[in-house]
């Protein structure tokens, strides 16, 4: 497992992992009180009187449910940790640029889904310390529960990934010689020893991989908000995760890079078990 050190005090480590987790059950709580709603949706670039465009055009949707859910989580946690910086998806205002702590909070994974009823979509919330994903909580409309729920975990400590509070026991079926893999183009023939699968929701993946109901996953050129909390879990499980560099795939060293801080990371990430990675990067495929 990619590892870091030193890593902030356990006992605190538990606060921020409650409180991230308090964070993404509201996220989810708000969202399903707006399922079947008629909901007023916009689309990133396309806020102008008149914009016309077929329907490729309209590929970012944001719905009204996005804006206040951020702005929820973003109070819940100022009261708690005024100090902490915080990066979202719909609200550009970082409240502590340089803290040590970093929230990164996505308020609506697969936003696409969600306004279309399809039932993938997350509520993620991911805690960095000095660019290294420590914690982090993923309400997920859809579980290996067959329910709604989060997946939560940090990296300290040997407490592994939960679900609602319940440790996860993943022990995959041995009978079963061909697994799933999240890829940006899913494929059920893929060469890579794995079906592949794409559910619309980088955060719900990330829970899948640590939930072991996926082997891997990848992700062309997600946000920090997209896979911050989700990356955190899959350490928490004793996984690993890697970046693009360049023309080749490195180990995961963390959310800065050169003289870009966290929350402006952008780059092709790999997360899952380390065979499955493996055959990835040989396989060229990313």
């Amino acid at each position: 497992m990619t590892t870091r050190s030193p890593l902030p005090d356990e006992s605190l480590l538990r606060e921020i992992e409650a409180v991230a987790v308090e964070l993404a059950q509201l996220g989810g709580a708000e969202i399903r009180a707006a399922l079947g709603g008629l909901l007023r949706v916009k689309y990133k670039g396309m806020e102008g009187e008149g914009v016309e465009g077929g329907p490729a055009t309209f590929r970012d949707p944001v719905s009204e449910v996005d804006a206040r859910v951020e702005a929820l989580i973003r109070e819940r946690l100022a009261e708690r940790f005024p100090r902490h910086d915080i990066v979202g998806e719909e609200i550009d205002h970082r409240p502590g640029l340089g803290h040590d702590f970093l929230w990164a909070v996505d308020p609506i994974d697969g936003t696409a889904n969600f306004i279309n009823g399809f039932p993938l979509f997350a509520s993620s919330v991911g805690v960095l310390y000095r660019g290294w994903p420590v914690a982090g909580a993923v309400w997920c409309s859809a579980s290996h529960a067959l329910e709604p729920g989060v997946y939560h975990g940090a990296s300290a400590g040997d407490g592994g990934v939960r679900f609602n509070g319940v440790p996860l026991d993943v022990r995959p079926n041995p009978a079963i010689r061909r697994r799933l893999g999240g890829e940006p183009w899913a494929s059920e023939h893929s060469t890579q020893g794995w079906d592949g699968r794409k559910t619309g929701s980088a955060a719900i993946e990330c829970a899948f991989v640590a939930a072991g109901l996926l082997q891997m996953a990848w992700f062309e050129r997600p946000n920090i908000w997209d896979v911050a909390g989700g990356t955190a879990l899959v350490l928490a499980a004793g996984l690993h995760a890697m970046e693009r560099r360049g023309d080749g795939w490195a180990a995961f060293d963390g959310f800065s890079t050169g003289d870009l801080e966290a929350g402006a990371w952008v780059a092709p990430l790999a997360i899952g078990h380390a065979g499955a990675l493996e055959r990835f990067v040989e396989s060229g495929a990313g």
